[in-house]
């Protein structure tokens, strides 16, 4: 499984996110895999200093594959922040998100811009449970 986030417009009028992983499923010589599934188009960008963007939508459904860097999404659920090998899942076409550069490092990623049918292999995180106290019996 490959640590994953989902970003998308909810019909709120706001963006939400969850974390989640890409499920994989048992391949040749013992590797993980998912199916093959279409994409319009794939491009790399390295960002190496804050761009002060601000709140914005993304102009397509897609998948951005962090190769390097780390930063921290705000949207109007929360914060989340992503790390090298993460993948964010991202359907926030409409209500829009901010993210800013966490250390040093420049952001390298890949974008792979969905083609409308493709069904990605997001799943939700299992809840996590609260540590049991002294008191829970």
């Amino acid at each position: 499984m490959i640590r994953c986030f989902r970003l998308w417009s909810g019909p709120d009028g706001n963006s939400h996110f969850e974390e989640g992983v890409v499920d994989l499923e048992p391949g040749q010589r013992g590797d993980m895999l998912t199916d093959k599934f279409p994409i319009a188009s794939v491009s790399f960008q390295e960002t190496d200093a804050d761009p002060k963007l601000g709140w914005h939508p993304d102009p397509a459904r897609q998948l951005v594959i962090t190769l390097s860097g780390a930063l921290e999404f705000t949207t109007h659920d929360g914060r989340f922040s992503l790390r090298a090998g993460d993948i964010l899942f991202t359907e926030d076409t409409v209500a829009g998100h901010d993210w800013e550069l966490l250390g040093e490092q420049p952001w390298r990623r890949v974008y792979a811009i969905l083609d409308q049918a493709t069904v990605v292999p997001f799943r939700q995180a299992e809840p996590r449970l609260a540590a049991a106290g002294p008191d829970s019996r």
